[in-house]
């Protein structure tokens, strides 16, 4: 018998929307069939998916805070007082860009080379340690946010419990995801005992995940749109609504 041997954000998020998704995702590894052109322009003039975007101005963001560029790209520019600050704070040694935090069963934080061991995922964009004790965890939207606020508010609370776990003198965690289109910034506080109360919620989503063995398909229009898998794309769905 298969299972999903570890969860992230975006996993479970995944699996909350559809189980067979993620069966063919995680387990049977299926590559997501090749797209066509995408319906934004990239710099360079080529055809571009929002998701490739999303990629590229992360690598623009994470290059010009660790200093490998020397000028922000304009697509960062409605931010540009937050990455001056981040880029300054660098070369301090008060910033850790683009980290994989990696646990282990037991929450016990692992390398990420670990593979055997790996029971949960958190990728930060950006991490701040103002002090010992209190810190700032980043995370970079391109996407929109009306319509996506309890869904990105739930991911701060996972960031936040993986930083406490994972820095055990910290005692208050800001949790920020920036807007970068939009020029809008939500910040969410949490105390360690806040965040500590969580555990188990996030602790068990993902045992559900890992120990699941049945995967039923879950059709519908707002499952099916973005899906890989279904009819208008791979096939591996055959119950997808087209």
């Amino acid at each position: 018998m298969k299972y999903i041997s570890a969860g992230s954000y975006s996993r479970l998020d995944i699996f909350s929307q559809c189980k067979f998704r993620a069966k063919l995702a995680f387990i049977d590894k299926i590559p997501e069939p090749k797209r066509g052109p995408g319906p934004l322009t990239a710099p360079d003039g080529s055809a571009e998916w929002h998701n490739d975007r999303g990629s590229r101005i992360h690598d623009l963001a994470e290059n010009y805070v660790n200093g490998s560029s020397k000028s922000l790209d304009k697509s960062l520019f409605k931010f540009r007082d937050e990455f001056d600050k981040l880029r300054f704070l660098y070369k301090g040694d008060t910033v850790l860009t683009e980290q994989m935090w990696c646990y282990n069963n037991a929450w016990k934080p692992i390398k990420n080379n670990d593979w055997d061991n790996i029971w949960m995922r958190i990728k930060t964009d950006a991490t701040i340690f103002l002090t010992p004790k209190k810190g700032v965890v980043i995370d970079y939207k391109t996407g929109k946010k009306f319509g996506n606020e309890v869904k990105h508010a739930q991911q701060t609370q996972l960031y936040a419990l993986a930083a406490f776990i994972k820095y055990p003198k910290l005692q208050e965690i800001e949790t920020e995801l920036w807007y970068l289109d939009q020029n809008e910034l939500t910040a969410i506080r949490y105390t360690r005992a806040e965040a500590m109360r969580l555990f188990n919620l996030w602790n068990n989503k993902n045992i559900v995940m890992t120990t699941t063995t049945k995967f039923p398909p879950n059709p519908n229009a707002y499952t099916c749109k973005w899906c890989p898998y279904g009819p208008r794309r791979s096939g591996n769905c055959s119950v997808g609504i087209q």
